[in-house]
């Protein structure tokens, strides 16, 4: 197998971070297999009330996408509430077939000195110390939180540094995780008794301001931007920063053409404004955004490039 090129980015496809169904997440998944992805990350990681896919489910389809030659992450759960959550971590934490995500210091504390493993987005680290703290517990990659300018991710996680720097270079972003449910809210239920109603909303519930402007999209227990997140045009920035991995959270629609888009243009020297006017003629949930990538502009914001 040939190394790949210092200036190559690996493309990470983010854990779905909505409630789709048994047979959409197996066509999904189907689809990255056959994908210029290198890394994929399974698992639920926003709701422990999503049951579509049970653990051993997740666990057969990693094996199915290692078999096509993807590296395979497991993604904690964020936000636990409960000792049965805490349980299902801690059967995730010693199955040992699969690197882990941590989305919650409960995992961090599980796998600190044991295997390699990931810091995901929910675990905020925003300084060289923090981070140099949770490499000595066995880190390898960090999530960069999606509000870190690009900029501020080179200075944290410096070109050459020990861990790996991943930053989310699209999808809805993460904003928020609350221990109420916004969507059985906003239908009027109770959270024990939500009627998984976010298996209506395949990107999240969309939330515009009375001037029409999306604003926010609510996802059960998390807040997202009402904007997606869209880097095609920061490679330059981006190797800067010295940035190995970008994240694509996945959409309902369109995803294999923007996963397509990204490698062309980060890897194989493609045009990045025709692919940003390619992606932007696809069925995405929301207008595009860049802005938290740039210091000091707001997140929702499209600045070209």
């Amino acid at each position: 197998m040939l190394a790949q090129r210092m200036d190559m980015f690996k493309l990470s496809v983010g854990p779905v971070q909505y409630y789709w169904s048994r047979d959409t997440l197996k066509a999904f998944y189907a689809e990255v297999a056959d994908s210029p992805a290198h890394t994929v990350c399974l698992g639920e990681v926003v709701c422990s009330r999503r049951h579509e896919m049970k653990p051993e489910d997740w666990l057969a389809l990693a094996r199915e996408l290692k078999a096509a030659g993807k590296e395979v992450v497991i993604g904690t759960q964020a936000l636990l509430e409960t000792e049965a959550e805490l349980r299902s971590l801690r059967r995730w934490v010693e199955q040992g077939d699969f690197m882990l995500e941590a989305n919650d210091t409960a995992a961090v504390r599980l796998l600190a000195g044991h295997s390699p493993w990931v810091i995901g987005l929910h675990v905020n680290v925003y300084s060289a110390p923090s981070l140099a703290e949770y490499a000595a517990l066995g880190a390898t990659r960090w999530v960069a939180p999606v509000e870190m300018s690009l900029p501020d991710v080179g200075k944290v996680c410096p070109p050459g540094a020990a861990v790996q720097s991943e930053v989310f270079a699209f999808g809805r972003m993460p904003l928020a995780l609350s221990a109420r449910c916004f969507t059985a809210r906003h239908h009027h239920l109770q959270k024990d008794h939500c009627e998984f109603r976010c298996l209506d909303d395949p990107d999240g519930l969309a939330l515009r301001t009375r001037e029409g402007q999306d604003f926010l999209s609510l996802n059960g227990i998390q807040t997202q931007s009402g904007t997606v997140q869209c880097l095609l045009g920061e490679r330059e920035a981006l190797q800067a920063a010295g940035v190995q991995r970008l994240r694509l959270s996945p959409t309902s629609q369109d995803f294999a053409e923007v996963l397509r888009q990204f490698d062309a243009v980060m890897n194989h020297g493609a045009s990045s404004s025709e692919a940003l006017a390619a992606v932007q003629a696809l069925r995405m949930p929301g207008p595009l955004s860049n802005g938290y990538a740039r210091p000091q502009r707001p997140g929702m914001v499209w600045v070209n490039s």
